[in-house]
């Protein structure tokens, strides 16, 4: 960053420093409440908005993802729009400098916005930690929850029959231990196995299945035990029991890489929504900065402000 210094014939003994504190903290506490105050109202409008536009029916509302994009620009420009009202009131109800040092007034005027957003961001830092913000993401993720039914229904959505299912291991022996279907044993083949507790088989078959995670295919001795085991528990013949096995790895594979997908998905979405809320912090800096020096302008010129139709202020 250049810094250009600009050579002042002035002496700095002819600069008239205001009297009282060099830094009031009134105007920047006032700003910061006011723009919290907003953010709150807005975000708490934009929830029933988000709200209204979604649906548990099948086909009806939004889509999850149209209400993930429209939340978080709704958000931006919230947070923008409220950071620029506090910086402001700030620069508006700032003491005025009567100074001819127009460079160090304007620094200044930027400044109490600056201030107004530092204050912010720290104090909503502090409430998102001590659990208030947990009211707000249980009331977003109900919104999304709401537009993810909606969209694929209650059977068929995703969420839903995750939060439900077990471990694949868990699927891929109960695929391997189920009996077989009436009829298919024949003479000379096993029958099945008297009844036994699954857990003494669910532990050694799921470490099997683990460790043949990473391989293309089971390796050959895991295979035949594994089909001798389905073969000595349901009465299938060696040859269907270990069709049965590799349907049962291929499926487990094929899940496995179903949630490392949705995994990386779920981390490209937090990298994206972690750079897009670091861009949006640094435009409401801005937007507080610009903010706090159109309010000093405006007091300087004592310029009028109508809002809603009135000049007063209420």
């Amino acid at each position: 960053m250049a810094v250009v210094t600009t050579a002042v014939v002035t002496p700095a003994s002819t600069v008239e420093l205001p009297g009282g504190r060099y830094l009031e903290w009134g105007p920047i506490i006032v700003g910061t409440l006011g723009a919290l105050a907003i953010l709150s109202v807005l975000m708490t409008f934009g929830l029933a908005l988000g709200l209204s536009v979604t649906s548990a029916q099948p086909y009806a509302g939004l889509s999850a993802k149209a209400v993930a994009v429209l939340a978080g620009v709704y958000a931006a420009l919230v947070h923008v729009a409220s950071f620029a009202t506090g910086g402001y009131l700030a620069g508006r109800m700032r003491t005025p400098w009567a100074t001819s040092d127009l460079e160090e007034r304007h620094f200044r005027d930027g400044g109490y916005g600056f201030a107004v957003w530092a204050v912010g961001v720290v104090l909503g830092t502090m409430l998102l930690a001590s659990g208030v913000g947990a009211v707000i993401k249980t009331a977003v993720g109900a919104t999304t929850a709401v537009a993810a039914a909606g969209t694929a229904g209650a059977a068929s959505n995703p969420a839903a029959v995750n939060a439900l299912s077990l471990a694949p291991t868990d699927y891929a022996i109960d695929r391997l231990l189920a009996p077989a279907p009436a009829g298919a044993t024949t003479a000379g083949t096993n029958q099945p196995a008297p009844p036994q507790g699954r857990a003494d088989l669910a532990a050694p078959i799921g470490r099997v299945f683990a460790a043949n995670l990473r391989n293309p295919q089971l390796n050959a001795p895991d295979r035949v035990y594994l089909a001798s085991v389905v073969s000595q528990r349901t009465g299938l013949p060696q040859a269907e029991a270990e069709k049965r096995v590799d349907e049962a790895f291929t499926e487990l594979k094929a899940a496995e890489q179903k949630a490392r997908d949705a995994a990386d998905a779920a981390r490209k979405a937090t990298l994206i929504a972690a750079f897009l809320a670091a861009a949006t912090l640094a435009v409401g800096c801005a937007a507080a900065c610009a903010g706090s020096a159109l309010g000093a302008r405006h007091r300087d010129e004592r310029t009028s402000v109508a809002l809603f139709g009135s000049k007063r202020f209420w």
